[in-house]
C-alpha cells in the first residue's frame, strides 16, 4: 500500500479543524507550558482550545471580523498562543509585530493593517505604542496581558482577563456560536501574517493560508517522522516564521507539547530543563553553544580533553561518510556507538539536548565547521531554507538523506529551480497568498506560472540538494567587476569564538575589508582563560586579542579565493543589536545602515593605497 502525498494528508484541512481534533482526540495530554511563571499549570488540548474559545467570543463582541487584521506585541507566552488562534477561529488574520520596532516602524505596520484590535504585553510595549495611538484611525481596542499597565481614563484599553470573561459568559449563551465561526473556514483561506524584518526598506505583510502553514507541516513530519506528541522550546520571536510554524502549527499537527520562553537568552537553562524532541536553532543560538564548548574544554584537564576531542573527531568521520553519500564501515561504525554511548553521551544529557530527535537550523548559513563539531558530539543539524514567504522551510535535509553545507532537498510537493541569473524560485501549496495591500486587498506575488521569485542566489547540485550562495541584493560586485558573496567570509570570520559578528565590505571597492564585533559572552571568558586584564569595553583594543583576531583574519583567509581575501579590518567595540540598529529583528545584518553608521570607519580602511593586512 502506498502512502498517501502532502496533499492527499491535508485535504480539507484547516488550523481549527485539528485543533478541535486535539481537543476530542487528546484532552487530556499537556498542550502548552510557561516556563516563565512558576507554578502556572500546564494547559492540556481540551483546556487550551476552550481558552481559545473564550477569547474568540471575546473578540467577536469586541467587533473583530472576518479578513479584519490583529496585530499582537508581547511575549511569547501561552496567552499570546491563545490570542493568536482565537483570532483565527473568527477567520480574521492575526499578526504577530516584533517587540524591537521603534514607534514609527509601529505607526507603518498599524496603519497599514488598519487593525481594529491589537494586543500588547505590557509597559514595554504599551511605551513604544503610546506615542502613535492618536494617529491610528482604524484602531479601537487594545488588549493588555497584564493589567496593570492600563492607564486610567481609556475606555479603549481592557485586560486579556477581562476580555476572556467577556467571552467565557458569550460562550456559556451561545456554545455554537464559536463552532460555526471556524467551520465555514476554507483551506485557501488567510491563515495569519507576517511582517517581513525590512532589510532592505518598509516591511511587507506576508499573508498565509491555512493550506500554507499545514501542507509545510505535514511535508516536516514526512521527512523526520517525529513522534505524537513531540515536545518543543518556543523561544524566538512569534513574529518570525520559524517559530510560528514550530510552536503554533506544527504542535497542532503533532498535538505536541509547547514550552514557551520568554527571553531568548534563556534557552541554555530552558533546554537543561525541557530535554526537547525537537529543537531550531537560529545559526547564532548553535555558534555559541559551539563557542561555548570549546572554551570550557579550554580549562578541562589535558588527558580528558584530548579524549573528548577524539571521540568528536570519531564521530565526524562517521558523519562525513554518510554526508557524502558513502557507507561507514561496520567497524567504524561499532566504534562510534562505543564512544558515543561512554564518552557523549552524558555531554548531549548535560546541554539538554539528549532527547532530541530532530535538531534543525535556518535564517541563515550556519557554518559548516559548526554542523562538523556538533555531529562529533552526535548533534546532527538539519539545515533548512526558505522564507516567510514560503511558510518557512522550501528546502530540508533529513537524518537520512543530507549533505552537509547544503539546505536540503525540496519539501515533498514544492519545487525548486535557478533561474538565468541564478536566483531560486519557488512554486507549491507552502507559498503564500500574496502582499496586503493598503487597502486590505491581498496582492499575488508570483508569475504567471506559479513561480516565486526568494531573491536568494544558490545552486542545485545533480542529487537535487541545494546550496544558497547568498542574497541577489547583498552581493558584493568590487570595482575590478568580481562577484563575491559576503556571507561565506563573514561564516568563516564567526567560526572563531571571539567574532561575535562581521560584516564583508567591498562594494564599487579594489578590495574586501571588514569590521568585527567580539562576542560579548565568550570574550569575557577567553580574555580570563588566557591571562589578559582589561574591562569588557577594551578588550577590543588589547593587544594579545587582536593577535588572536589577527590569527583568526589569517584562517578565514586561507580558504577563500585571493579576490575574497580580508585585506584589513576594524574591530569595533560594542554589540550589534535589533535595539541599536544594525540587526534586523531576525538578527539579519541590515547592510545599509552599516555602511551608513560606519563610513568613517570603513573609508579609513581604503585610506591607504596599497593592500595592507593588519587590522585597524
Amino acid at each position: 500500500m502506498t502512502t498517501p502525498s502532502v496533499a492527499e494528508q491535508t485535504k480539507g484541512q484547516t488550523i481549527p479543524r485539528l485543533l478541535h481534533r486535539n481537543a476530542v482526540e487528546y484532552p487530556d495530554l499537556p498542550a502548552i507550558t510557561s516556563l516563565d511563571i512558576e507554578g502556572q499549570p500546564t494547559l492540556t488540548w481540551g483546556q487550551f482550545r476552550t481558552a481559545i474559545a473564550e477569547v474568540s467570543r471575546g473578540l467577536a463582541g469586541l467587533g473583530l471580523a472576518p479578513r479584519d487584521r490583529m496585530l499582537i506585541m508581547a511575549p511569547g507566552c501561552p496567552d499570546h498562543i491563545v490570542a493568536d488562534l482565537a483570532a483565527t477561529h473568527l477567520s480574521a488574520i492575526p499578526c504577530t509585530a516584533y517587540a524591537t520596532l521603534s514607534p514609527d516602524q509601529i505607526r507603518f505596520v498599524a496603519r497599514h493593517s488598519a487593525a481594529p484590535v491589537v494586543v500588547l504585553g505590557g509597559e514595554s510595549e504599551l511605551a513604544r505604542w503610546r506615542p502613535v495611538l492618536e494617529d491610528l484611525p482604524a484602531l479601537r481596542h487594545i488588549v493588555v496581558l497584564d493589567e496593570t499597565a492600563i492607564p486610567d481614563g481609556d475606555d479603549r484599553f481592557l485586560s486579556f482577563a477581562d476580555l476572556r470573561a467577556r467571552g467565557r459568559e458569550a460562550l456559556a449563551a451561545d456554545p455554537e456560536a464559536f463552532e460555526r465561526s471556524w467551520r465555514e473556514i476554507k483551506p485557501d483561506d488567510p491563515l495569519s501574517m507576517i511582517y517581513t524584518s525590512g532589510t532592505t526598506g518598509d516591511p511587507k505583510g506576508v499573508v498565509l493560508s491555512h493550506r500554507n502553514a499545514i501542507h509545510q507541516a505535514y511535508a516536516v513530519t514526512e521527512l523526520h517522522h517525529p513522534p505524537m506528541h513531540a515536545t518543543n522550546i518556543a523561544y524566538l520571536p512569534l513574529a518570525h516564521i520559524a517559530e510560528r510554524q514550530l510552536s503554533i502549527y506544527l504542535p497542532i499537527v503533532w498535538a505536541g507539547h509547547v514550552h514557551t520562553l520568554a527571553d531568548p537568552a534563556g534557552v541554555v537553562g530552558a533546554l537543561g530543563k525541557v530535554h526537547p524532541q525537537s529543537f531550531f536553532g537560529v545559526p547564532r543560538v548553535w555558534e555559541k553553544m559551539v563557542a561555548g564548548l570549546k572554551n570550557m574544554l579550554g580549562g578541562v584537564p589535558e588527558d580528558k580533553r584530548t579524549a573528548l576531542l577524539q571521540a568528536n573527531e570519531l564521530l565526524q568521520q562517521g558523519y562525513k561518510l554518510r554526508s557524502a553519500g558513502k557507507p561507514v564501515p561496520e567497524e567504524l561504525a561499532e566504534k562510534i556507538r562505543q564512544t558515543d554511548e561512554a564518552a557523549l553521551a552524558p555531554i548531549r544529557a548535560l546541554l539538554g539536548l539528549d532527547k532530541v530527535l530532530v535538531a534543525s537550523s535556518g535564517a541563515a548559513a550556519l557554518p559548516v565547521e559548526i554542523i562538523y563539531f556538533l555531529a562529533g558530539l552526535g548533534i546532527e543539524i538539519c539545515e533548512v531554507w526558505g522564507l516567510s514567504e514560503t511558510t518557512g522551510a522550501a528546502t530540508s535535509n533529513s537524518g537520512s538523506d543530507f549533505r552537509a553545507g547544503t539546505v536540503g532537498k525540496p519539501l515533498d510537493g514544492v519545487e525548486v529551480k535557478v533561474a538565468e541569473d541564478g536566483e531560486l524560485l519557488v512554486r507549491g501549496p507552502i507559498v503564500f497568498l500574496g502582499y496586503l495591500q493598503e487597502d486590505g486587498t491581498i496582492k499575488d506575488a508570483t508569475d504567471a506560472d506559479g513561480w516565486y521569485a526568494t531573491g536568494d542566489i544558490g545552486t542545485i547540485d545533480e542529487d537535487g540538494f541545494v546550496t544558497i550562495t547568498d542574497r541577489k541584493k547583498e552581493l558584493i560586485i568590487t570595482s575590478s567587476g568580481k562577484n563575491i558573496a559576503p556571507t561565506r567570509i563573514e561564516g568563516l570570520l564567526k567560526e572563531h569564538p571571539l567574532i561575535g559578528q562581521a560584516v564583508a565590505i567591498g562594494d564599487d571597492r579594489p578590495y574586501v575589508t571588514a569590521l568585527i564585533v567580539l562576542d560579548d559572552e565568550i570574550a569575557p571568558g577567553w580574555a580570563a582563560a588566557n591571562g589578559v586584564e582589561a574591562a569588557p569595553d577594551e578588550l577590543a583594543s588589547h593587544p594579545a586579542v587582536r593577535a588572536e583576531l589577527e590569527r583568526a583574519v589569517e584562517s578565514a583567509n586561507s580558504r577563500l579565493a585571493r579576490i575574497e581575501q580580508i585585506k584589513r579590518y576594524h574591530v569595533l567595540p560594542k554589540t550589534w543589536t535589533p535595539e541599536s540598529g544594525e540587526l534586523t529583528p531576525t538578527l539579519k545584518l541590515k547592510r545599509r545602515v552599516i555602511n551608513d553608521r560606519y563610513s568613517t570607519d570603513i573609508e579609513a580602511l581604503y585610506a591607504a593605497a596599497r593592500e595592507p593586512a593588519a587590522g585597524a
